[in-house]
């Protein structure tokens, strides 16, 4: 049997999925302004042989309950959240094999400056970065990076596709390989002839090049993508080496799945390199009592009004005057379709009210919840790989780093003794912990790697 990959799912916030457990006495999720957090956190996860920790990100506020910010204000519904990258040196410096999976908007964010960006974090951690490609889809964050409102939904994928372009020419064809010599004797440290313009011009940018940085370990960090709309899903298959997402079955998610791993077929890769990572949020503990006396300890904080606030900016859909038992239908909207799709058309043998929603999503957000011991654990993810076909988790927290103490003092070992878990790390890179490609850098049949120099 393969083993599970394993991805922590974090954010530099109070709270990320689980609203109102900040108020638990067992959360921490205060001290994400500390730096000793995220390396003591970073240490932990190495110890339980994570693949890497997956960093969140929004760059606006939910606003959408009620038109107001006042819910997500004071709930702490992913506000106040800080930058995800700042910390990755940190924690770079305290593991050796521990990959981070930064997310970064290319809706916001000029593709020249982000590339070099990548980069210099794939040099400082040798090659143990990946960068989650988001379009973005609050209409706050819109508003306040200069822009009236939102660009459609299908046109920012029309965007990234040029953005990353932009980045594979950067990335892959500016330097070619051997263009650092470090000839002190003929005082040539970089050979001009090798460093290439790329000379990009395009519908969105126009950059000439040539790119800041030198080759880092992985060049193209590994490339995550969490689109999951018919728009989005021919996007991540024709990119994405890794894939997050999200559904409250099984059988929702295995849709999602089947139809990426078709469109990269159709795209030229192999389907089977891109990894697939559903969320899961585990409550473990000795006894699969004592995780449900602790689940019933969890329940006792969460925030069903924050929990639709969240609801309300992942789909664009005010659900504040709704009553408790209004079932909900999908809409079209600019914000995450598929978020709202997961609880509507997706899944037609179920049918959601809005009371259940905010159970459902108070605590793990859009993805199951697994309580249990070790072994009721570990069963639960066996399951889910096998039904939904995913390669590995997002594992969300409800407390943290609680969440996370528990699952490697308790999942972890069970994992590990059924073959499901690593207990070491096989290479340097993430790239090839992962196993999406042969080396620390892009497989040949990814589209990036068309931009690649051959080396002399």
């Amino acid at each position: 049997m393969s083993r599970i990959l394993l991805n922590a799912f974090d954010m530099a916030c109070v709270g990320h999925q689980s609203v109102g457990l900040w108020r638990h006495p067992d959360d921490q999720g205060h001290r994400y302004t500390d730096i000793g957090y995220w390396t003591d956190l970073a240490r932990l996860l190495e110890r339980g042989g994570f693949d890497a920790l997956f960093l969140a990100d929004v760059l606006g506020v939910y606003d959408v309950y009620g038109r107001s910010r006042d819910v997500a204000v004071r709930e702490a519904v992913q506000v106040p959240v800080n930058d995800p990258i700042m910390a990755i040196s940190a924690m770079a410096a305290v593991t050796e094999h521990l990959g981070f999976g930064v997310t970064a908007s290319v809706t916001y964010e000029q593709p020249y400056a982000l590339a070099r960006r990548m980069t210099t974090l794939d040099h400082l951690t040798k090659g143990r970065i990946a960068w989650n490609v988001v379009t973005s889809y609050l209409e706050s964050a819109a508003r306040n990076l200069g822009r009236d409102q939102q660009i459609p939904h299908d046109e920012r994928y029309d965007l990234a596709e040029e953005y990353l372009e932009v980045c594979y020419k950067l990335w892959e064809g500016s330097w070619e390989p051997g263009a650092v010599v470090r000839d002190a004797e003929r005082g040539v440290y970089t050979d001009p002839a090798k460093v290439h313009d790329i000379e990009h011009k395009g519908r969105y940018f126009e950059v000439p090049g040539p790119f800041l940085c030198e080759p880092s370990p992985q060049r193209t960090p590994v490339i995550f993508q969490a689109g999951a709309s018919s728009r989005g899903s021919r996007f991540a298959a024709a990119h994405a080496e890794a894939v997050f997402v999200n559904g409250p079955t099984p059988g929702v998610v295995r849709g999602f799945v089947e139809r990426i791993r078709e469109q990269a077929g159709e795209a030229g890769r192999d389907p089977s390199a891109i990894k697939v990572f559903a969320m899961l949020t585990p409550i473990a503990a000795e006894t699969d009592a004592a995780a449900i006396a602790k689940r019933d300890s969890y329940l006792e904080h969460v925030s069903h009004e924050g929990a639709l606030a969240l609801f309300g900016g992942w789909t664009g859909v005010d659900l504040s005057g709704a009553r408790p038992g209004q079932r909900l239908e999908y809409v079209e909207t600019d914000a995450t379709r598929t978020a709202l799709a997961a609880f509507t058309t997706a899944d037609p043998d179920r049918e959601w009210t809005v009371e259940e929603l905010a159970r459902f999503v108070a605590i793990g957000g859009r993805g199951p919840v697994v309580v249990g011991s070790g072994a009721t654990v570990a069963d639960e993810m066996e399951r889910w790989v096998d039904e939904a076909g995913v390669d590995g988790f997002n594992l969300a927290h409800v407390v943290t780093p609680g969440t996370f103490v528990d699952f490697v003092e308790h999942v972890v070992p069970e994992l590990r003794c059924r073959g499901r878990a690593q207990d070491g790390y096989a290479a340097a890179t993430l790239r090839e912990n992962l196993r999406t490609a042969a080396g620390p850098q892009l497989a040949p049949d990814h589209p990036g790697a068309r931009y690649r120099r051959a080396a002399p």
